[in-house]
């Protein structure tokens, strides 16, 4: 979707609680189930000293199935708790939902929408048009990744760098904008693709980052290997799939950073890479999501 075109009929279902604390436990449940697929969630106060409401915005489907999807999202915490469901008018609600984002800060980055233009003074700044694909810099698993990146980085120049998920390029965008080096990029949704190559266009670095249609290490450049960097913000299942091919198109002393992934997928995660050959060697933990950050250790 760009931001020319008319959006389908959106649905708004909110759920309104009385206590900030509670509000807070729905809303992490809610974000866990609906943000990963693009759907906006956000948590606000009705008025000062009111009550708070969680709300998701849904771009397809019945009203029915929007109050029942939010419904099932909130577990045992929402029981009693009434859903509320409503059309909106036609307008680009992805676009929308981004005006309230405020730039998310961490390290060097700064990464916002168009809407704060000219108000970064971060040393890298990064603009991101979500559109219909995952990542505006604000969920945990992104934040974790920006922060491997810049540590990494900060060690030294990498050669060959790979963003396994694009979503919306942020992360590799990041990597060329504080290193001027070529990024590998895929994503096995064209449209977060369309969506991340107009990112790059719009941060001037398009010339630096090779997009790619590509379901997990299908594709002959991944295959090609010699990767000394690689950042995968995908899921656990996914990331545990793909690890034996991956970890065989890694270049000596790689680092690896795996992320997408909830507190209690780590322990896996980790034996399926450890097992691979890679050493662990930082743990991200925020909120309830985890980012991993491995390194392949030159085998005497």
């Amino acid at each position: 979707m760009t931001h020319s075109e008319p959006a389908p009929t959106v649905w708004r279902a909110r759920v309104t609680t009385p206590a900030f604390a509670s509000s807070q436990v729905l809303h992490e449940r809610v974000q866990a189930v609906f943000e990963e697929d693009g759907y906006p969630v956000t948590l606000f106060e009705e008025f000062d000293g009111g009550p708070w409401t969680v709300e998701v915005l849904f771009f397809d489907g019945t009203p029915e199935e929007a109050r029942t999807r939010l419904a099932e999202s909130l577990g045992a915490e929402g029981e009693g708790l009434s859903v509320s469901v409503e059309a909106l008018p036609e307008r680009n609600w992805v676009e929308a939902s981004l005006e309230g984002l405020a730039p998310v800060e961490i390290g060097r980055f700064a990464v916002h929408g168009r809407h704060d233009r000219g108000k970064i003074t971060r040393a890298v700044p990064i603009e991101i048009d979500a559109g219909l694909a995952f990542g505006t810099g604000h969920h945990a698993t992104t934040v974790g990744c920006l922060a491997a990146i810049e540590a990494r980085l900060r060690r030294g120049p990498v050669r060959k760098p790979l963003d396994l998920g694009t979503g919306t390029g942020v992360l590799a965008i990041a990597m060329t904008k504080m290193q001027r080096v070529p990024v590998l990029a895929t994503d096995i949704d064209p449209v977060a693709v369309a969506v991340a190559e107009e990112n790059a266009r719009l941060n001037g670095v398009a010339p630096w980052i090779a997009f790619r249609v590509a379901a997990g290490m299908d594709d002959r450049r991944l295959k090609a290997g010699g990767f000394d960097f690689v950042v995968a913000n995908i899921l656990a299942r996914p990331l545990m799939a793909i690890a034996p091919k991956l970890c065989r198109a890694l270049a000596p002393r790689a680092t690896v950073v795996l992320s997408g992934l909830r507190l209690e997928d780590g322990r896996r995660v980790i034996a399926t890479y450890v097992g691979q050959g890679l050493e662990l060697v930082h743990r991200d933990p925020r909120g309830r999501w985890l980012t991993l950050t491995f390194e392949r250790r030159p085998r005497w």
